[in-house]
C-alpha cells in the first residue's frame, strides 16, 4: 500500500511540475489567437477567396444560360 502512496506522489509531482505549467501555456496561448481575430494577411485572402468565389459563381451562371439556350433538357439529364 505504501508503494501505492508513494508512486501517486511522484505521478502527481511530475504532473505539477513539468505537464500543468506547459498545457496552461498552450492553453492561454491559444485563447490569446483566438481572441485577437484575423490577421491582416488572413482577411486579404479571405477577401481574394470572396472575389475568386463571386466569379466562378458568375461564370457557373453564364455556362448554364449557354446550355439552357443550347441543349434545354440538360437540367433533367443529371
Amino acid at each position: 500500500m505504501e508503494e501505492f502512496f508513494i508512486f501517486t506522489g511522484i505521478t502527481l509531482v511530475v504532473f505539477m511540475v513539468f505537464v500543468a505549467p506547459i498545457w496552461l501555456i498552450l492553453h492561454y496561448r491559444s485563447k490569446k489567437q483566438v481572441s485577437q481575430g484575423l490577421s491582416d494577411t488572413e482577411i486579404r485572402s479571405m477577401q481574394n477567396l470572396a472575389e475568386k468565389a463571386e466569379q466562378m459563381a458568375e461564370r457557373i451562371e453564364t455556362l448554364e444560360s449557354i446550355l439552357d439556350a443550347e441543349t434545354p433538357n440538360w437540367r433533367s439529364r443529371a
